[in-house]
């Protein structure tokens, strides 16, 4: 059976702890994997996600790099045709500027089920 690899990388924290828009893109990743596998399991093709923790200290030079998800080697954006953009997170960031993707004339801090699936 041929793979499908999906990565998401996302901050945790030493407490173990992340941001609502990683948690946000968590809960929409656990819902669409099922939902992947169903409709690609026919094609021969398994969805395979792994999950990359970004430490603290490495997302304060790269906050751009947290809650973004790699479908088959391309980013979620190159596959919507989607902009990053970025605004003020939470506490979890230290209030940094993370990052947002931008369809059309919406933005998204979290990503959302339907971005995951359409890519």
């Amino acid at each position: 059976m041929k793979t499908l690899n999906i990565l998401w990388q996302r901050l945790v924290t030493p407490e173990g702890e992340t941001c609502e828009r990683c948690d946000g893109t968590q809960v929409a990743i656990a819902q669409v994997i099922p939902r992947l596998q169903e409709a690609l399991r026919p094609l021969g093709i398994e969805p395979v996600l792994e999950a990359c923790e970004i430490a603290l200290d490495a997302f304060k030079g790269m906050p751009s790099e947290s809650n973004r998800i790699w479908i088959a080697g391309r980013s979620i954006e190159d596959w919507l045709s989607a902009s990053v953009g970025k605004s003020t997170c939470c506490s979890a960031c230290g209030g940094a500027e993370c990052r947002t993707l931008e369809v059309g004339a919406e933005t998204f801090e979290a990503i959302p089920e339907e971005l995951i699936l359409e890519a």
